[in-house]
C-alpha cells in the first residue's frame, strides 16, 4: 500500500510555458487520476466514516469547530497587520497567487500574461478571514464570493475591501461551506487555504467545497503536513522560538499527510492533479514553491462529473 501512497506524489516536469512566472515553478508534482481511484479505498481517517452522503446531497454536518473560530477572532483585528499574527501568510501571499493564477489559467484556458488572468471566473474563498486572498484574486478579474465563519473577519475584510473601487465588489458573508450548498450556489473554482487544518471534520469539509464546485471545476486547498519536520518547523519554531504566530494557534493531530487529502478528497469526487510544497528562505525572507511538500503544500484539483461514483 504505502508504494501504490508513494506514487501519488511522484515527480513530473510540466512544459515551462505554464508557468507563471517561470521562476516560480520549477517543481511540481503532478498526481495520477488512476494512482488515486485505484487505491482511494486504503486510507482512511476516523472522521471519515462519519458520512455516507454523496457529495450531492445537502449537508447538515457542521464541519466547524468552535474552538478554533474562538481562537481567530480572538485576534481578527490584525488581519491586516503585516508584521503581526498574520505575518506568515502576508509573506506566503505571492506564491499561493503564483500557483493559483497558473493552475487556473491552465484549467479555464486563460492568458496568464493578461492584466486580469482570472477575468470572469466566479470563485469561492472558503475560511477567507480578513481577505487577504480575496482581495488580489479580485484584482485578476475574477468574481470573488469570500465567506468565513467568524463575524469578526467577515467585517474587517468588507471594510478593508471597500477602500478600493476593484475589491469593493467582493461578496463578502458570515456563513459556512455547508450553508451555501443548502443554497444551491455553485462556483468555477472553491479554494481553502490553510483552512482544512482547523475544521472539526475534514471529509465533510471536503464534501461541501465539492458539492459547491462546478462539474469539471477547479478545487484547490492548502494546507500543512503531519510530520515531524512540520512539527518542528511550523509548531515548535513558529509559535515557540521565532513567536511567528500565537502559541497553540495549530494542532499537529489536526494536520493531513499529502496522500489522506487526495484520498478524502477523491471520495469527494474531487480528483488531485498538482501538488506543490512551499519552503521558506530564511536569507530573502521569501517563500518559494519547491517539490518538497514535507511541511507546507498546495493541492489543486478537478470536480469529477460521475458524483454518485465516491
Amino acid at each position: 500500500m504505502m508504494n501504490q501512497l508513494q506514487r501519488l506524489v511522484s515527480v513530473r516536469r510540466l512544459s515551462p510555458s505554464t508557468f507563471i512566472p517561470p521562476s516560480r515553478f520549477l517543481h511540481r508534482r503532478p498526481l495520477s487520476t488512476s494512482d488515486t481511484h485505484a487505491s482511494h479505498q486504503k486510507v482512511q481517517r476516523p472522521e471519515e466514516g462519519a458520512s455516507n452522503k454523496s457529495p450531492s446531497t445537502p449537508s447538515k454536518t457542521s464541519s466547524l469547530n468552535q474552538h478554533e473560530l474562538a481562537k481567530f477572532s480572538a485576534i481578527a483585528d490584525t488581519w491586516w497587520h503585516s508584521e503581526g499574527p498574520f505575518k506568515p501568510l502576508h509573506l506566503m501571499n505571492p506564491t499561493r497567487l503564483a500557483f493559483i493564477r497558473s493552475t487556473l489559467c491552465r484549467h479555464f484556458s486563460k492568458d496568464p500574461n493578461s492584466a486580469r488572468p482570472l477575468e470572469g471566473l466566479r470563485l469561492i474563498d472558503v475560511g477567507c478571514g480578513g481577505g487577504l486572498l480575496s482581495e488580489p484574486l479580485a484584482r485578476m478579474g475574477a468574481i470573488v464570493t469570500g465567506v468565513d465563519a467568524v463575524d469578526k473577519n467577515i467585517k474587517i475584510a468588507r471594510l478593508h475591501a471597500d477602500m478600493d473601487p476593484v475589491t469593493s465588489t467582493i461578496e463578502y458573508h458570515c456563513t459556512t461551506a455547508e450553508k451555501l450548498v443548502d443554497e444551491g450556489r455553485t462556483f468555477d473554482a472553491v479554494l481553502a487555504l490553510e483552512v482544512i487544518e482547523h475544521v472539526a471534520n475534514p471529509a465533510e469539509f471536503c464534501k461541501s467545497l465539492s458539492a459547491l464546485t462546478i462539474p469539471n471545476g477547479a478545487t484547490i486547498l492548502s494546507t500543512i503536513n503531519r510530520s515531524m519536520r512540520a512539527y518542528a518547523s511550523a509548531i515548535v519554531a513558529a509559535e515557540y522560538i521565532l513567536h511567528w504566530l500565537p502559541k497553540g494557534t495549530h494542532q499537529w493531530s489536526s494536520f493531513l499527510t499529502p496522500e489522506e487529502l487526495t484520498m478524502i478528497l477523491h471520495r469527494a469526487s474531487v480528483d488531485v492533479k498538482e501538488m506543490a510544497g512551499f519552503v521558506y528562505n530564511p536569507i530573502t525572507g521569501r517563500w518559494l514553491l519547491s517539490d518538497d511538500i514535507s511541511v507546507n503544500f498546495i493541492a489543486y484539483g478537478t470536480k469529477r462529473n460521475d458524483l454518485g461514483d465516491v
